[in-house]
């Protein structure tokens, strides 16, 4: 078997127009700001596949007030990825544009930190502010899979694959994790929501929906530690992320970016 994998980004759906005040604590709510992208990523070499969050669906998006640009399972066939070939899904994080779209995924095992779901399922959660980016029915839905044998719990830095590893951030959600995966040009890490934009992790500013601020800034030193470079970390919904890496073919362009190869920037 190869520890050497292909990475992509796919987009699903989009956020626009969005102020200073959505994307940053302190931001000025009169300033515009970079809109938001909504993406799955892909992990894949000839032994296996692995998809990295699940997204959200239409009704989500309608209730949320985003818009779909191409629902996930549908995106991912597009793309060349069956989701019921799929063996393993990560989980960064339970909030409901990471966690969706649960039953996509018939033969996958689940992956979390177990801080994740104690934090999505503990005392914290009967209060409203810390339960706006959860969704129960997501939520239960992993429940479930427990129970139905199919989730397995990571403690901190773990291996899910030769490879690929998890690395308990924090911060945005308690237990939310970045993945690192070995690519023929380093290891590339998914940050998720560990930073949102480029501009999170550059300028260390902190997305406003956070369960700990100080754990999101520390959170920027862990991925910069994880990665070879800052062109090795990919934010989680940075529409610059399709600017500057290419798409695998012309079809796909403008909605999966190939992330194992150098970005333009």
């Amino acid at each position: 078997m190869t520890d050497t994998y292909e990475v992509y980004a796919v987009k699903y759906a989009h956020h626009s127009p969005r102020t200073a005040a959505m994307n940053f604590i302190g931001g000025d709510p009169h300033q515009a700001s970079q809109a938001l992208d909504f993406y799955v990523w892909v992990v894949t070499n000839k032994d296996r596949t692995i998809v990295v969050d699940t997204g959200f669906d239409e009704a989500m998006a309608k209730r949320r007030e985003r818009q779909i640009m191409k629902p996930v399972a549908e995106a991912l066939k597009a793309a060349g990825f069956a989701p019921d070939k799929v063996g393993d899904v990560i989980i960064t994080h339970l909030h409901y544009d990471h966690s969706g779209n649960y039953d996509a995924f018939p033969n996958a095992r689940y992956h979390l930190q177990d801080c994740e779901m104690d934090f999505a399922t503990g005392r914290c959660m009967c209060d409203e502010k810390m339960r706006v980016a959860f969704e129960a029915d997501d939520v239960t839905a992993l429940v479930r899979k427990v129970y139905a044998g199919r989730v397995t719990y990571h403690d901190g830095e773990d291996q899910v694959a030769p490879g690929i590893t998890v690395h308990h951030i924090g911060g945005h959600s308690k237990g939310l994790q970045a993945v690192r995966v070995r690519t023929a040009r380093g290891d590339v890490v998914l940050a998720s929501d560990a930073s949102h934009l480029y501009e999170n992790l550059e300028q260390n500013k902190v997305f406003p929906i956070t369960y700990n601020a100080d754990d999101a800034i520390k959170g920027y030193a862990k991925l910069k530690a994880l990665a070879p470079s800052l062109k090795h970390i990919v934010p989680g919904h940075d529409p610059q992320v399709l600017e500057r890496y290419p798409a695998p073919t012309s079809a796909l362009k403008g909605w999966v970016a190939k992330l194992d190869v150098e970005p333009s920037a």
